[in-house]
């Protein structure tokens, strides 16, 4: 617990709005990557069929579309950050291997690659001084 204290307090003195910013965009990208996935679910099947066969691949399509949609906007509120973020680590994961079981995609890889970098950084940094959890935690 005092981990994520000293984490919040360095990203609270550290906070700049290019970093909110880029976390807004972040929960952007993944609402509207799941309202895509929704819309189009043949799309969202045909991209998990090479690690269907290990089962689990209607769980996969019920999880994957509002996980990111929910998280999405979690992210770009700043609400739960961190929480958000660990929810969209195995699929980001996911998708950086079923690139490689399957047909490689090298645009989808190198986004996948980037938004796990992304979300590796809002993992430890936080929401950040402009945010829903900073300003729910001023209000205590």
């Amino acid at each position: 617990m005092n981990n994520v204290k000293n984490l919040n307090k360095w990203a609270n003195a550290h906070t700049y709005l290019s970093l909110d910013l880029v976390r807004i965009a972040l929960g952007v990208f993944l609402f509207m990557k799941g309202i895509s996935f929704i819309t189009n679910i043949q799309y969202l099947q045909d991209l998990i069929s090479p690690i269907d066969k290990i089962g689990g691949g209607m769980f996969l399509i019920h999880y994957i579309a509002p996980a990111h949609m929910v998280g999405g906007i979690m992210i770009a509120f700043g609400l739960l950050t961190r929480w958000a973020i660990i929810a969209q680590l195995p699929i980001l994961i996911g998708a950086i291997i079923v690139n490689f079981m399957g047909e490689m995609h090298s645009q989808n890889l190198l986004l996948a690659i980037l938004i796990l970098g992304i979300c590796v950084f809002f993992l430890f940094y936080g929401s950040g001084k402009h945010s829903a959890d900073y300003y729910f935690k001023m209000q205590q």
